[in-house]
């Protein structure tokens, strides 16, 4: 079984990015952004309407973070790092089996930059290399086609399709399972096309 500890927050950077802790003061940019129904067209999630909504939901970052059973970072552009734009996590690990769920999303006008991609390799690293699991999965909706070629890109694959699987916005939806396993270090600079060694793991 994994034993986590995710004190001190491990801060990670990339060429472009830095992933930091996510504070209250957050608040503000979680709400606009997780309260955009184009963001949330796909997610199994209430609106966050308000700021105290956003706050709860940060809290319940926050308790994950101290339990040691998940962890999600804020996405910040390199040199505004008090300026959030996204967010990305192992919001759910199963220390059993070694296998964390991801799970990420970020500002509309950000997208098609190769951002998420960015963050998403880091935390492949982080995953992989520095808390050792076995195995990422990532649970979508299947319509949600830039997910999926976000995904496809970083190598994960489709390993389970369940038909009307869970219920969103009044109606029952498929759900797509992709997974990947322990890559090498070859694999993730092909994945990346970047040198490992500027990722701080």
């Amino acid at each position: 079984m994994l034993t986590l500890n995710f004190s001190p927050f491990p801060i990670l950077t990339t060429k472009r990015l830095l992933l930091r802790q996510l504070v209250t003061s957050d608040g503000p940019a979680v709400q606009h952004l997780r309260g955009n129904k184009e963001v949330m067209k796909y997610i199994s999630r209430p609106l966050t309407l308000t700021l105290q909504d956003a706050e709860s939901w940060i809290n319940i970052v926050e308790e994950a973070l101290a339990k040691n059973t998940g962890i999600t970072w804020c996405i910040c552009l390199e040199g505004n790092p008090s300026h959030h734009i996204g967010t990305i996590g192992l919001w759910c690990i199963d220390k059993e089996n070694h296998r964390g769920e991801i799970g990420y999303m970020i500002e509309p006008a950000l997208q098609g930059m190769g951002l998420m991609h960015e963050a998403l390799v880091a935390i492949i690293c982080y995953g992989f290399y520095t808390i050792k699991l076995h195995s990422m999965e990532a649970k979508i909706d299947p319509r949600n086609t830039a997910s999926a070629k976000l995904l496809n890109k970083a190598g994960f694959v489709l390993e389970a399709y369940f038909k009307e699987s869970y219920l969103l916005h009044d109606h029952f939806v498929d759900t797509a399972v992709y997974s990947l396993l322990t890559p090498n270090r070859e694999e993730i600079i092909q994945i990346d096309n970047m040198n490992i060694k500027e990722l701080s793991v």
